[in-house]
């Protein structure tokens, strides 16, 4: 018994091996955080640059209405 009144803790077999799973557990969660912290980050840009295709694509149609707009109009 130790100090606490508690009993001495021991290693076993069974004990070291749930203890190696739950670290391996740990490290694999830590690592998917880490890939969906950089999937977001590539979704963010993606989305950005979606969103600047689109912008782009707007700013063609509206210069080419201008266009037709001022050969029409003397």
């Amino acid at each position: 018994m130790n100090e606490d009144g508690g009993f001495d803790r021991f290693e076993c077999a069974p004990g070291l091996r749930l203890q190696a799973h739950e670290k391996v557990s740990e490290i694999h969660h830590e690592n998917l955080l880490h890939r969906l912290d950089r999937l977001e980050e590539m979704m963010e840009r993606l989305e950005r640059r979606l969103w600047l295709a689109v912008y782009g694509v707007v700013a063609v149609i509206l210069a080419q209405a201008m266009q037709s707009f001022l050969e029409v109009t003397p």
